[in-house]
């Protein structure tokens, strides 16, 4: 018996599983995006630790020492808590997976301008959502394009084995880990306007380049969920939250996933 959608149309839902990705417009409001604004504003001002250590003192030439992103915000936040929780996406994510989604983590990327990207990677290799996959929902907070270091994607990957990463160029990206894309696949811009959602499998090989604007950020609201069904999970994504606010312990993965345990696969995507 088919599940009944409540959110995707054939053509939306048959794009995401054949490019491994699909941008999603109108799932946020524009009161629901300045409450998002205000949120994050405060908190850039502020640390808290483990979760955002910013430099305030202006004196790194780094723009990412005084605005990192912001790691799980929803164990500290109420509002961030909410929009990780936001009807809208989850009814999109229960279409995508056929089965309820659970919530594993959010995250609030700043971006200033002259920022470095992040080299291409895949989510899953952090996770390791076991059986199934991970799926994030990526919020253009601000537009999002090639000048302002919008998100990229590598079409039709998701289908591909999660691989032992190679080193990135730090100077170019903010994060160690370098998935090489395949010679035949192209990168792909997501270009985005203010509120678009971008849902994307956790196989598929993404990143970003450098913010070379002057005076744009690209901010982003950013959450990775699994499906209900999934068993394991890597330890630093539990709880999980269901639609209403229930927390949800799956078990600790073990597997250290294609690169051993010895490699450091935990690390906080």
């Amino acid at each position: 018996m088919d599940t009944i959608r409540k959110a995707l149309t054939d053509e939306q839902l048959d794009q995401f599983h054949t490019e491994g990705y699909l941008i999603v417009k109108g799932l946020f409001s524009e009161s629901d995006l300045m409450e998002i604004d205000r949120t994050f504003e405060a908190i850039s001002h502020t640390t808290v630790p483990g979760y955002f250590e910013p430099d305030l003192s202006g004196g790194s030439e780094d723009p990412l020492k005084r605005y990192p992103r912001v790691m799980h915000p929803h164990r500290f936040n109420e509002t961030a808590m909410k929009y990780m929780l936001h009807r809208p996406v989850m009814d999109v994510l229960e279409d995508l997976y056929g089965e309820e989604a659970l919530a594993a983590q959010s995250m609030f990327y700043y971006k200033p301008p002259g920022s470095r990207g992040q080299a291409l990677h895949q989510d899953n290799f952090y996770l390791q959502v076991e059986p199934g996959n991970c799926i994030a929902a990526w919020t253009a907070v601000d537009p999002a394009d090639e000048e302002n270091g919008g998100l990229l994607v590598v079409p039709r990957t998701s289908g591909f084995d999660i691989v032992c990463p190679e080193l990135a160029d730090e100077n170019e990206s903010f994060t160690k880990h370098f998935v090489k894309p395949p010679k035949d696949r192209g990168i792909v811009p997501a270009v985005m306007d203010r509120g678009d959602v971008l849902f994307f499998n956790g196989n598929l090989i993404h990143g970003s380049y450098r913010n070379r604007t002057k005076d744009r950020f690209r901010r982003a609201f950013i959450c990775h969920y699994a499906n209900a069904s999934a068993a394991r999970i890597n330890t630093h994504y539990r709880p999980l939250y269901r639609g209403d606010g229930t927390p949800v312990d799956l078990e600790i993965n073990p597997d250290g996933g294609p690169c051993g345990i010895e490699f450091d696969a935990a690390y906080p995507h």
